[in-house]
């Protein structure tokens, strides 16, 4: 969907500009490399299980990748009962009809999903002497098409979901949400589910995984590929992988996963000076930056996943220590979202209370590790003295493999 310059001052203030100008520079996964990390995946401590150790996607990932913000409120609420669990709340299609001046046709409706390609035909283009009213209509067409297809896109793969219309009430209001963190909780919970169960379909923001290997394995990456800007997951715009020979390429990939050593890992891509030259300076300020270290929760309405980047200290310029016990959140994977709607900041309110807002943010601040940044952050992995390392090989479980690779719905 074309982004017109009128919808642009307002996705700078609720922030997700840097990720709608990805929108047309959004790269085609390789899905062989893709389900090969995957299933290297250990929902235990939310890191990939490789041979020289553990490594992850992390909210400094998430802020250079895709240019989110990562601190603010949690996004949650309920999924679409507003007038019950919401104050002054409204039937979810009275709503709809306020904010967006029309319902969607019946043959267009699923639930509480509205099908993509209406959306689509409807605000494609904004009228010329669009009023202002009309802009902020757009933009909220805008915004939930986004949402629900390049951050939480889910096996429906072609529907956008109403639990956002409490969010684009009122645009003003957007920018006080951590998106960045939302977007990694529902990362984490998609490969969650392949580890734990029995799915074939992965979906999430892969292209925030895809980005992420080609960044910090070179070995892995497309050739010609040298110059980026920001967000740095553009860098990868014209690549276009091979669909062919999709079985024994996940062989290789895997293979090569089984060979790779802490010198094929980049630890700390983004020290660079060129990566620091182009990187918009508002995801470097340490209200964003001092959560990139925080073993806290990740929220997304139902989905609850824990942060636990002191397993991975490496990636943020210090020497890893033998890791603290793994929280365990089977629990809450068993739940994911079933049960019926809730209010879900009460019904996890514990996890909510260790992500924090402005009132309980010194809880959230004692999670915030202490990292002393060396020169050769990655240098210990490499020998076996290290006590992390020696850890790492007493308690890693070998990689189950699943009899197909895991291909993604697109």
């Amino acid at each position: 969907m074309p982004l017109h310059d009128r919808i642009i001052p307002y996705l700078e203030r609720v922030g997700l500009y840097h990720l709608a100008r990805l929108n047309s520079e959004w790269f085609w996964l390789d899905e062989p490399l893709v389900s090969a990390f995957v299933e290297r995946w250990r929902p235990e401590t939310h890191t990939f299980h490789l041979p020289f150790g553990e490594c992850t996607v992390t909210l400094q990932d998430v802020a250079f990748q895709l240019g989110l913000p990562v601190d603010g409120e949690a996004v949650s609420g309920c999924l679409g009962e507003f007038e019950t669990y919401m104050e002054g709340g409204r039937p979810a299609w009275e709503w709809f009809e306020d904010l967006f001046g029309e319902r969607p046709p019946p043959n267009k409706v699923k639930q509480m999903t509205v099908h993509f390609t209406w959306f689509r035909d409807r605000f494609r283009v904004l009228p010329v002497d669009a009023s202002e009213e009309t802009v902020r209509i757009y933009t909220r067409a805008y915004i939930m098409m986004m949402l629900s297809t390049q951050l939480f896109g889910d096996k429906s793969a072609n529907r956008v979901h109403i639990r956002w219309l409490p969010f684009v009430a009122n645009l003003d209001d957007m920018g006080r949400y951590s998106w960045g963190s939302a977007a990694l909780a529902w990362l984490y919970r998609c490969m969650c589910r392949v580890a734990n169960r029995n799915v074939t379909n992965l979906t999430g923001p892969l292209q925030l995984l895809q980005s992420w290997i080609f960044w910090r394995f070179p070995s892995l990456r497309p050739e010609g590929f040298e110059a980026f800007s920001f967000p740095l997951a553009s860098r990868w715009s014209a690549y276009l992988p091979p669909n062919d020979g999709k079985e024994q390429r996940v062989i290789r990939y895997r293979l090569a996963l089984d060979r790779l050593t802490a010198c094929d890992i980049v630890w700390e891509p983004y020290s660079a000076l060129d990566v620091l030259a182009v990187v918009h300076p508002e995801i470097l300020t340490e209200e964003h930056s001092r959560l990139w270290r925080a073993v806290t929760s990740l929220i997304y309405f139902a989905v609850i996943e824990w942060h636990q980047v002191d397993r991975v200290v490496p990636q943020l310029g210090g020497v890893q220590h033998i890791p603290e016990d793994a929280l365990n959140v089977d629990w809450l994977h068993a739940k994911d979202r079933k049960g019926g709607d809730r209010w879900f900041p009460h019904y996890y309110q514990v996890w909510h209370l260790h992500w924090g807002g402005d009132r309980w943010f010194p809880l959230r601040s004692a999670g915030v590790s202490f990292i002393h940044v060396v020169a050769d952050a990655g240098g210990t992995w490499s020998s076996f003295s290290c006590p992390s390392h020696a850890w790492v090989g007493d308690h890693c479980r070998p990689v189950i493999w699943w009899p197909k690779p895991l291909w993604n719905t697109r």
